[in-house]
């Protein structure tokens, strides 16, 4: 897969792909999944529906063996099992067994639908045993700030991976290998504990929020480590070939030296004889400045989440009709670097009750969504708590986006061409994409108040269609002049996507199931 400047946007286009189509990307789980090892058997199951929606990229949760059955794939143990050795409190990931995933990975690939591994490489957790060495603790709110003098630590640092007995890899890992633990187990007490040694500090190219924000979780991995730095690149070429995915995620950048990550995505790259695979990372941040900084200092193209965008509509969410619309561009990375770009509305770790917690609310989701789906800038990012409904703890559930698969569908059928903005008043918006060879047009309006009404313009060629909103939310029929104006509705706080009653792909709506 590779990404290239189209005439009026970013466009992502599959190998021997000959006619333009819409690329969607979904975060393809949200955090409380059911346990049990089920998943990769229900994404399979979804596939087939996923793709006639126009799903066109599945991002995984992390494959690799977690520290425990339940653990959502973040407390990373080993990266060379995918679900196959009995180590971690079992076979299976919490999402399955790697027979499982090979099979998902391959239907998807069949249907269309190409996948994206989510690489945890800051971090292990889960180890086999602990090891004495040395450490001098640091403050937390100041990482280069020293507190006392070094000391002896029995830190969980041993993993010797023994089910997996050398099999893909024979490295062992041991304290040499990482920069920083948070727990010693011979006094029980909990900090962040820099480990001692030659060459032995922080990363330097990591964000500099705390001082320096390399230490994040267990054992932080030093990333200037030889063998480790190896062991991971040869990581991301095997599990490519091994599954057939097509691209990686890279959870928590801010934390791991930004060279090693260009180095890994360049090693990769080559070996795999793919200079357009796929590289989005996880740099969580609301600040443009940063996430400019960080891409400017990239050697290699690289896309990171649009942090930024997603506080937009947060902000937006909460403020209701006080918010002014033509601001949600303010700051993002989707108006500022387009091809770099990947939107989203919601994740993993900003659903309800999660630590970074900054959910959008239900009434203004569908209007955020027509704004990463139907416009052509960036590259959207459907969320599968919002697809599907996510859980929470206790029991706790929330409901999916309306009619959101009718959303993803208007991207595949009619967010093409050329595009007119109509964004002149505080509360309400429109556009207009004017199609091309082989899709229709759509003229989209939103509003954040009171129902909205605005004069677009379509195109005289579609003089005397009659119009209608694909999504049934406002039931007028509304025909264009003869000039190619016509006066689109929208229903307050809500959004419609009018086309025209034949367009091609029309048969393919209906109410979300």
């Amino acid at each position: 897969m590779s990404l290239a400047r189209g005439d009026d946007a970013l466009h992502i286009y599959h190998p021997r792909q000959t006619i333009h189509s819409n690329y969607t990307m979904l975060q393809a789980f949200e955090w409380y999944l059911p346990e049990g090892g089920k998943h990769w058997n229900l994404f399979k199951e979804k596939v087939d529906k996923l793709a006639d929606m126009g799903i066109t990229a599945a991002w995984l949760p992390p494959p690799t063996k977690g520290s425990s059955p339940a653990d959502v794939g973040y407390g990373i143990k080993d990266i060379w099992d995918l679900g196959e050795f009995d180590q971690g409190g079992g076979v299976a990931t919490k999402y399955g067994t790697k027979e499982q995933l090979v099979a998902a990975v391959k239907y998807a690939k069949k249907k269309g639908i190409v996948t994206y591994i989510d690489a945890v490489l800051n971090h292990k957790l889960g180890a086999d045993g602990t090891e004495l060495f040395k450490v001098i603790e640091v403050d937390q709110d100041d990482r280069q700030k020293e507190l006392g003098e070094p000391f002896d630590i029995e830190g969980w640092t041993s993993f010797k991976f023994e089910p997996r007995n050398g099999q893909y890899s024979k490295m062992q890992w041991n304290f040499n290998h990482f920069t920083g633990v948070d727990y010693d187990n011979k006094t029980g007490k909990k900090g962040i504990f820099k480990i001692q040694g030659e060459n032995k500090d922080w990363a330097t190219h990591v964000d500099q929020e705390k001082g320096s924000y390399d230490y994040l979780m267990g054992a932080d991995i030093d990333h200037d480590h030889p063998e480790a730095r190896e062991d991971l690149k040869n990581w991301g070429v095997w599990i490519l070939k091994e599954l057939g995915a097509e691209g990686f995620r890279f959870d928590a950048i801010k934390h791991i030296d930004e060279k090693f990550i260009a180095e890994f995505v360049k090693h990769v790259r080559a070996e795999t004889g793919n200079d357009d695979l796929f590289a989005v990372g996880e740099f969580w941040k609301d600040s443009i400045d940063d996430i400019n900084g960080y891409l400017t200092r990239f050697d290699a193209q690289f896309s990171v989440f649009d942090a930024p965008l997603h506080y937009n509509f947060k902000e937006a969410s909460d403020a209701g009709r006080d918010y002014d619309i033509r601001k949600i561009f303010d700051g993002t990375l989707v108006q500022n670097r387009p091809i770099d770009a990947v939107t989203l509305v919601d994740n993993h770790d900003t659903q309800p009750y999660q630590a970074l917690e900054s959910w959008v609310g239900p009434q203004f989701k569908p209007l955020a969504y027509s704004i990463i789906l139907l416009r052509p800038d960036g590259y959207p990012c459907v969320f599968w708590g919002d697809l599907f409904g996510c859980g929470g703890p206790e029991g706790k559930t929330f409901e999916p986006v309306s009619q959101l698969e009718n959303f993803i569908k208007a991207r595949k059928w009619f967010a093409y061409g050329v595009q007119r903005d109509y964004w002149d008043h505080a509360q309400c918006a429109g556009w207009v994409r004017t199609g091309d060879a082989v899709h229709d047009g759509c003229a989209v309006i939103l509003s954040i108040g009171d129902e909205g009404s605005k004069r677009m313009e379509v195109g005289s060629e579609h003089a005397g269609e009659v119009w209608t909103d694909v999504l049934g939310w406002h039931q007028d029929e509304i025909t264009i002049g003869e000039d190619g104006w016509a006066e689109f509705k929208c229903p307050g706080s809500s959004v419609s996507i009018w086309a025209k009653k034949d367009a091609k792909g029309r048969d393919n709506f209906g109410k979300q199931e």
